[in-house]
């Protein structure tokens, strides 16, 4: 199919291989200006989402949960449905479950680090229930419940009709969001609003903002990538390292940029959003065009699930902890510590199982020929 074989990350990949082949000084162009893109179009997007919630009196934490959420994981979305179309879907799985933990663990504690991020208690509670709630509904939909005696050895799925449950799940998140909107008390205004804009060409801009992220974001991992190749750095710690990276990149720019603003509510919705899409629309929309699934390799059930459910809950408990109704700093720091944890146990313990075929064991016998010699032969066990 025409539309399952178009991928415009694969594309824009296959650009920058070529101008790195006529010059290696075009490579580092392109990495300046994919830089510089994305400072400005985060600074861009973070202006807009502000403006949005002013002229509206929408939180800005629903704000950075639906429309700026949206953005950024979109593009991540439309690469795993055309995975699973090309016959690669268990990609979607781990692209969920990684970024869960990284929005969660890295981007919200570095974003905690910077400014301490202010809360509007009530409204982050609810949305962070649905995050949570996200995330243990993924781990019971993959449970194996067949063989749950053997869950930590055996593959499971998450199957065609979980995916569906969670597409519909993710329409009315939506809609309960925009009800949530027109009912919650609007943040204190201590700004001025600038743009009088309409509000459909506010959550334009916004959307556009989050398409040069997301674009330059690729660019600028697919560039580094390329660097890294060039500079003999082993393919598999170029794959651990950067390109897991690079599939959170958006939401680190935009968390960072919200909080350097001093806009935290919008870094905190961010993060939590972009959880809830990881999960309902990610994974979801991926599960649901693949009759056979989404396969659980039984590593998530021993680290990549248990990993995620700790750092939510963790998240679960700052938001209940926290005084003065900001994450802190040493929260962060806290944060970004179990994430590093769970880097070590995932780089050392991470690796799924490779099937063994076929594995070929050369075994000395001893045997005597007709003249009456002993020769050593080899015989093949398999």
């Amino acid at each position: 199919m025409l539309i399952a074989s178009w991928n415009p990350e694969e594309m824009l990949a296959e650009l920058i291989q070529q101008l790195a082949d006529v010059n290696m000084s075009l490579l580092f162009g392109v990495m300046v200006v994919a830089i510089l893109v994305l400072g400005k179009s985060a600074d861009w997007m973070v202006e807009k989402a502000v403006t949005l919630s002013l002229r509206t009196g929408m939180p800005k934490v629903i704000v950075g949960a639906t429309i700026v959420s949206v953005g950024t994981t979109f593009p991540e979305a439309v690469v795993s449905v055309l995975a699973a179309l090309n016959g690669n879907p268990d990609i979607a799985l781990g692209n969920a479950v990684g970024s869960v933990i990284c929005d969660a663990g890295l981007i919200l504690g570095t974003a905690c680090l910077i400014a301490p991020l202010p809360l509007n208690k009530r409204v982050v509670n609810r949305q962070g229930w649905v995050q949570f709630g996200a995330g243990v509904l993924l781990v019971v939909f993959c449970l194996p419940f067949t063989d749950l005696g053997n869950v930590f050895s055996t593959k499971a799925t998450l199957p065609q009709w979980a995916g569906f449950i969670l597409v519909a799940g993710l329409v009315a998140y939506m809609i309960w969001s925009v009800r949530l909107a027109k009912y919650a008390d609007p943040d204190e205004q201590d700004e001025e609003v600038a743009d009088d804009s309409p509000v459909t060409i506010l959550v334009g801009s916004i959307l556009v903002g989050c398409l040069f992220v997301v674009a330059s974001s690729i660019t600028l991992i697919e560039a580094t990538k390329i660097l890294a190749t060039e500079a003999g750095i082993p393919e598999a710690v170029i794959a651990s390292t950067l390109v897991a990276f690079g599939t959170s990149l958006p939401e680190l720019v935009t968390a960072v940029t919200a909080a350097r603003k001093g806009q935290g509510e919008l870094a905190v919705g961010n993060v939590i959003g972009a959880d809830i899409l990881n999960v309902l629309f990610v994974a979801g929309a991926a599960a649901a065009i693949t009759p056979e699934g989404l396969v659980a390799e039984s590593i998530f059930f021993r680290l990549q699930f248990p990993a995620m459910l700790i750092i939510l809950l963790c998240f679960r408990i700052g938001i209940f902890a926290a005084k003065d109704g900001k994450l802190s700093r040493p929260f962060g720091a806290f944060l970004v510590g179990v994430y590093v944890i769970y880097g070590v146990l995932n780089a050392l313990f991470g690796k799924t199982e490779e099937p063994v075929v076929n594995e070929t064991v050369m075994t000395p016998v001893e045997a005597v020929s007709e003249t009456g010699e002993i020769k050593v032969i080899y015989l093949t066990k398999c």
